[in-house]
């Protein structure tokens, strides 16, 4: 599967790496290549594209862009976006007022909600927002993530990735809207990660054992 991974940060390169430890056919997308590379003299895998050239063929896209520049970038790539799932990872975090961050959007709005209002012929899938980068490409064995998109079939290629990389429970939030949810955890998350001292925790659904009939 060609898999275009737009971003060049610690989410974009740990599921670069891992995509291409699995054997899929990876593409990086960023603004400037070679900028990318005069910042990283080393890197030498995957390839490096402008992010126009890196969604032309794909047939999936990972969106670990920030979540305050994806609604730019995205938008513009509209046209070449038409037909092909996106998985967003994104997170719509504000740090104008320092940390710990706000969010930019919530309650009755997503990111992933705009991101799909912006791109109407693109099939936009949340999912994995609420790990850190290590752990959404190498889970923890407990843990439970979650997707939410409007095309079920955009979701099962998703849920066929996230198993790929290791996820065994993914459950299905239902349409776009869910969004709301899963990145309205995030100031909770930032507070486990303070209290915990660090970001390699999960969430996990335990769900009630089946009730026994009695004989």
């Amino acid at each position: 599967m060609r898999t275009a991974v737009l971003g060049t940060g610690t989410v974009g390169r740990a599921w670069a790496a891992r995509l291409v430890e699995l054997g899929h056919d990876v593409v990086v997308g960023t603004r400037d290549p070679a900028a990318t590379r005069e910042r990283d003299p080393g890197w030498t895998s995957p390839e490096l594209a402008p992010f126009a050239e890196a969604v032309a063929g794909a047939d999936l896209v990972v969106n670990a862009l920030s979540g305050a520049a994806c609604l730019g970038v995205l938008a513009e790539l509209a046209a070449s976006l038409a037909g092909t799932v996106v998985m967003d990872i994104t997170n719509p975090l504000d740090f104008s007022a320092g940390f710990p961050p706000t969010l930019f959007v919530k309650d009755t709005d997503s990111l992933g909600e705009q991101l799909q209002r912006a791109l109407p012929e693109t099939k936009v899938v949340k999912a994995v927002n609420t790990l850190n980068a290590s752990l959404q490409v190498r889970p923890l064995e407990e843990g439970s993530v979650f997707v939410a998109g409007d095309d079920d079939e955009a979701k099962a290629l998703v849920a066929e990735l996230l198993t790929e990389v290791g996820h065994r429970d993914i459950i299905d939030l239902g349409d776009i809207t869910a969004s709301r949810g899963v990145e309205m955890f995030l100031p909770l998350w930032l507070r486990l990660m303070g209290a915990l001292r660090t970001a390699e925790f999960t969430i996990k659904v335990v769900r009630p054992a089946p009730s026994r009939s009695e004989p």
